[in-house]
């Protein structure tokens, strides 16, 4: 992903905490992504008006890890996302 790409959730895919399972999940129509401490950490800063990099800067400063790192990592998740229909990106 590039820095200057804005990521977004598309239409009818939200981030739902599941009380079952006392989980947070991607929910898409017929299709739902349990996700990790990482993976709901970088989709609570999707807000669809921020590019990639502002949101690894944020992600960076707030955890106190190196941007490239974060850049990184979070660019292979939202990248897997981004194949299987559960990311748009502007």
């Amino acid at each position: 992903m590039l820095a200057q790409e804005v990521p977004t959730l598309p239409r009818g895919v939200r981030l739902h905490y599941d009380k079952v399972r006392e989980n947070w999940v991607l929910l898409a129509p017929e299709r739902a992504v349990t996700l990790d401490q990482i993976g709901h950490a970088i989709l609570t800063e999707v807000d669809g008006k921020r590019n990639f990099g502002q949101i690894t800067a944020a992600l960076s400063e707030k955890y106190k890890a190196p941007q490239d790192q974060i850049a990184e990592d979070s660019s292979g998740f939202l990248d897997a996302l981004r194949a299987r229909r559960f990311l748009d990106v502007m």
